[in-house]
């Protein structure tokens, strides 16, 4: 086999990828698992290295998400079968049995491909939004709270992610406001109990952020209706979280299928897509329940099943 021939191609290097490439060499498929796939804005090691404290992960009390992603590249690269790159993927194509896979460097080929794509940041679609990117407009607490040490800033949007951030930001800045277009913002029950405890942040609900204002930084915000009598709510700060666009492009280029939100199409016994030879696992599949542990499962299946094709096949 060529150096640019691999059995098992995996793009997206997060946890379900990385899970991937730690089954696939135990199998003795020779493994090239690819960082930074088409529309990615994670490292590797994906979303969780943009969480504070993960607490659900099996066989760790506590630990960041940072460390956890560290532990994982860490295993993943201690097997000879395991190439791990970072290279953005710019095309996958479809050659008879094979699966071409171009990045900005080079060109490999694979009898079977896994895309653990993932998702990136939801952009807040409002005037000042995109022209104060990295200004005071952020998408990632965990990265850039430390900036806003006594400051004020809000948080956008409901979810447990949002509350997570909100509380992230809450350990460097002096006052957080969590916006929430909906009636009540909807975490896990243990961090409902936390933020609501904590005197840091205030809650703003049915509220929507309709423009962010400043001169060379952000200076305040714009509400869709008054909040203590007032439109304009005066901060320094603007972090992001209103959810994830599925990245899926690449996937749906060579006919894989997808439903009405671009999340790929799985059998969820075996991570098969549509098309033979190819897999999904992850934030990009649909399934419901999106964890780090429910990728790693969606990884080491995918893998396996390429094991299966391939050995049926007589591929190898």
């Amino acid at each position: 086999m060529k150096n640019n021939e691999f059995d098992f191609i995996i793009i997206g290097a997060g946890g379900a990828g990385l899970a991937a490439a730690m089954y696939g060499a135990r199998l003795g498929l020779k493994t090239l698992c690819l960082g930074h796939s088409h529309g990615s804005e994670m490292p590797l090691g994906g979303v969780i290295t943009t969480t504070n404290v993960v607490e659900n992960y099996p066989g760790f009390i506590r630990l960041t998400g940072t460390e956890l992603a560290d532990k994982l590249i860490e295993h993943a690269k201690s097997y000879d079968l395991v190439t791990l790159k970072e290279e953005k993927v710019d095309e996958v194509k479809k050659d008879k049995s094979d699966f071409v896979v171009k990045t900005s460097e080079t060109e490999y080929k694979g009898k079977t491909i896994l895309f653990a794509t993932g998702t990136k940041w939801r952009k807040l679609d409002v005037p000042g939004s995109k022209e104060f990117e990295n200004k005071g407009v952020a998408y990632c607490a965990l990265c850039d709270a430390p900036f806003y040490k006594n400051k004020t800033v809000a948080v956008v949007g409901g979810s447990d992610s949002a509350v997570k951030d909100a509380m992230v930001v809450a350990e460097h800045a002096k006052k957080v406001y969590i916006i929430y277009r909906g009636e009540k913002i909807r975490p896990e029950p243990i961090n409902y109990d936390r933020v609501t405890k904590n005197k840091k942040i205030e809650i703003i609900n049915n509220t929507n952020i309709t423009e962010i204002k400043g001169k060379q930084f952000v200076e305040r915000v714009v509400l869709d209706k008054p909040y203590n009598g007032n439109k304009e709510l005066e901060l320094q700060g603007v972090f992001i979280a209103i959810g994830h666009i599925i990245i899926s492009d690449l996937a749906k280029t060579i006919g894989i299928k997808t439903n009405e939100k671009g999340e790929i199409i799985l059998d969820h016994k075996t991570s098969e897509t549509n098309i033979q030879g190819a897999f999904a696992a992850g934030d990009v599949t649909d399934k419901p329940f999106k964890q780090l542990i429910t990728g790693v499962a969606d990884g080491c299946t995918a893998a396996f099943s390429a094991y299966e094709y391939i050995s049926k096949n007589n591929l190898k």
